[in-house]
């Protein structure tokens, strides 16, 4: 199957998104439990890495560097979304619109590492 992270968590579900997963630390404002399938906050982005990125104090190369190395010792969990992407689409979700300056495009990477 495949890994989907063309989509927000504000998006409305759909069948063909297959199992909708948060990957973020917290609940995003506002979206009711119904439109996520699981939740995964452990392979979220740490708060504080979020906030200096926007805040233009970490370029996005620098961002990449530490969001991947966050995932170090979380091989569990991307063998696990890897597994289930595998029987059916995963569709990785966050608050952010634009999924190419994204950590779930990371997440991605990283899961695939395990197909």
């Amino acid at each position: 199957m495949t890994i989907n992270i063309e989509k927000s968590v504000y998006d409305e579900p759909e069948s063909s998104d297959g199992l909708r997963v948060l990957v973020m630390r917290t609940w995003p404002r506002g979206v009711r439990k119904d439109k996520v399938d699981v939740w995964c906050k452990d392979v979220g982005t740490e708060m504080d890495l979020i906030h200096l990125y926007k805040a233009g104090k970490v370029s996005w190369s620098e961002f990449k560097t530490r969001y991947v190395a966050s995932l170090k010792g979380k091989d569990e969990v991307l063998r696990e979304l890897a597994a289930k992407s595998k029987k059916r689409t995963v569709t990785l979700l966050c608050t952010d619109k634009d999924p190419n300056r994204c950590h779930r495009s990371l997440l991605k990477k990283e899961i695939e590492r395990f197909l």
